[in-house]
């Protein structure tokens, strides 16, 4: 299938200002869309060829640069360790609540500006975390989280939770505790919007789509069950 991507303007919701998103069309008009939620390396080449596989399978695919606030175009490098380290001290200065209103904002610009009323996300890492706040916070149709960090500090949110919630989670992540896990299934796995996936011995960043730390058998067996779980729930 024939995918065109471009860079697009999106309103705060405040009208006050505009930030850059990625977007990937399919050929076709859109099945659905979701918002691809960047990692904490910025919109990427990983990110970007996530959007452009999603068009690829007949969504309208939309990556907001989130840490546009601190540094427009973001893009960094997992495996180059001074890129890491920047990527952790951006973490550490992004406003995250902020980053859910420029989400909620996208999500406005995909209904209103693209005609696409049906909308889910998918969030890696940091957008892992972001995509459960999404979840709670917003009126997405569907949301999935890759090894999302410190969800068990979130967990009071989830009476908020709406529509389905996919998480999937790698047993040894180095950045998500045994501890943080088990908070993870005793305040979730009852919640019937809520599923989540356990993957054993897998680490953090399992499915990116470049680079070391991907694992090809983890990475298509979670991508499968987010693909089956996009069809359910968005069509």
């Amino acid at each position: 299938m024939i995918v065109v991507s471009e860079t697009v303007k999106i309103s705060t919701l405040s009208g006050d200002a505009k930030f850059d998103a990625y977007v990937a069309r399919p050929a076709d008009t859109p099945r659905a869309s979701i918002l691809v939620i960047q990692e904490i390396f910025g919109v990427n080449a990983g990110i970007r060829r996530k959007c452009d596989k999603l068009a690829e399978d007949g969504y309208l695919a939309v990556a907001p640069d989130l840490f546009w606030r601190l540094e427009p175009g973001v893009e960094l490098d997992p495996d180059v360790e001074p890129e890491f380290q920047r990527a952790l001290d951006l973490m550490g200065k992004f406003d995250q609540d902020q980053g859910i209103r420029d989400i909620e904002a996208t999500l406005h610009h995909i209904r209103r500006e693209e005609g696409v009323e049906k909308v889910g996300c998918v969030g890696y890492c940091l957008g892992g975390r972001l995509a459960y706040m999404t979840a709670s916070r917003t009126d997405v149709d569907a949301s999935v989280g890759y090894y999302g960090v410190g969800i068990d500090g979130l967990l009071n949110e989830k009476h908020a939770i709406a529509h389905a919630l996919l998480l999937h989670i790698p047993t040894e992540d180095g950045f998500v505790d045994k501890d943080t896990q088990k908070a993870m299934h005793e305040g979730l796995d009852d919640h019937p919007k809520v599923t989540l996936y356990d993957y054993e011995g897998l680490d953090h960043g399992f499915a990116t789509e470049f680079g070391k730390r991907r694992d090809e058998e983890a990475a298509s067996l979670a991508d499968q069950r987010t693909a089956e779980f996009f069809r359910e729930n968005l069509g």
